[in-house]
């Protein structure tokens, strides 16, 4: 959505957002809001509000990232709670980052566990504790060691719960065991929410509360079904929907996340071509299968509401 720029003369925070990433974002609401007004409020309970290419919830990585947080909260419209991505690999990046969100209407911060410079557990557990003391808003825990080369191990988990201001994790690895361990030692309050869309369904059926997933910006309907299913222990319901959507699950990374899903989401008629720099479009050969996956979800090319 918005690109960086010189900061705006004005108060405190506000200066962060430059006026063109304001119209730019207003506009793109607008856009989304023809395309795609209704599915959202019925089949999503969050969004991930993200300024950065590289995984689709990642991070407000730079000051004009914080203007995708004010227009997806004005494509929101109160309908559902937003959270904002402000991890980076610097502590002293992510503080600032996530206190000029923190003034904004969102439901939490989905921060990353800091990437390329590897840190050692200790490490991550102050990085995440240091975040969590400057916010106001809570803090979800991300863990996706093949983006990040590093970690988040269960037992520094279990000593991050502790912690008042930090509420859940996102659990990107799929190792299914770690649902038991966590949910045994971090506690019901404390939220386990899946990053892996092709185990999500037996991360909920073993106790994990939700998902925040890629296969949801295709299919959201279905996404939602399986969701509800799993959680409420329908195991038979959970596995059939499961089944038709694993096509999907897969295919959408079959080259670097988020390629095949802007590429999906752009059949549908929900945004226009092109991706930016280092990621490229998905390649051609690509093309077929992810459509044949979509088809298979159910997916309408037609019309994006009946997905």
């Amino acid at each position: 959505m918005g690109c960086g720029g010189p900061r705006a003369r004005g108060g405190r925070g506000r200066g962060l957002v430059h006026t063109g990433e304001r119209i730019r974002a207003r506009r793109n609401v607008i856009e989304l809001n023809r395309n795609y007004p209704k599915p959202w409020s019925i089949s999503v309970r969050r969004i991930v509000a993200s300024g950065n290419e590289v995984a689709a919830e990642v991070a407000v990585a730079h000051p004009g990232g914080i203007s995708h947080c004010l227009g997806f909260y004005e494509l929101a419209d109160g309908r559902i709670p937003i959270i904002a991505g402000t991890g980076s690999n610097s502590t002293a990046q992510t503080l600032r980052l996530s206190k000029a969100v923190d003034r904004l209407p969102i439901a939490a911060f989905l921060v990353v566990t800091p990437y390329y410079n590897k840190p050692t557990q200790e490490g991550m557990y102050r990085h995440f504790c240091a975040i969590a003391d400057a916010v106001q808003k809570p803090v979800i825990l991300y863990n996706v060691p093949a983006r990040t080369a590093v970690d988040l191990k269960p037992e520094t988990v279990v000593r991050l719960a502790a912690h008042g201001n930090i509420r859940s994790i996102k659990e990107a690895t799929g190792d299914l065991d770690r649902v038991t361990r966590l949910r045994e030692s971090c506690g019901r309050d404390f939220l386990l929410l899946s990053g892996d869309d092709a185990t999500a369904c037996e991360f909920m059926l073993r106790g994990g509360d939700g998902v925040i997933s890629v296969t949801g910006n295709v299919a959201p309907s279905s996404m939602r079904k399986l969701c509800d299913a799993a959680r409420n222990g329908r195991r038979k319901e959970a596995e059939r929907i499961d089944a038709q959507l694993q096509p999907l699950h897969k295919k959408l990374f079959v080259e670097s996340n988020p390629m095949p899903v802007k590429w999906a989401v752009a059949r549908m008629g929900l945004i226009g071509p092109g991706i930016r720099l280092p990621l490229t479009e998905l390649s051609a050969q690509f093309h077929d299968d992810v459509r044949a996956a979509m088809q298979t979800a159910g997916v309408d090319f037609a019309s994006p509401r009946s997905s």
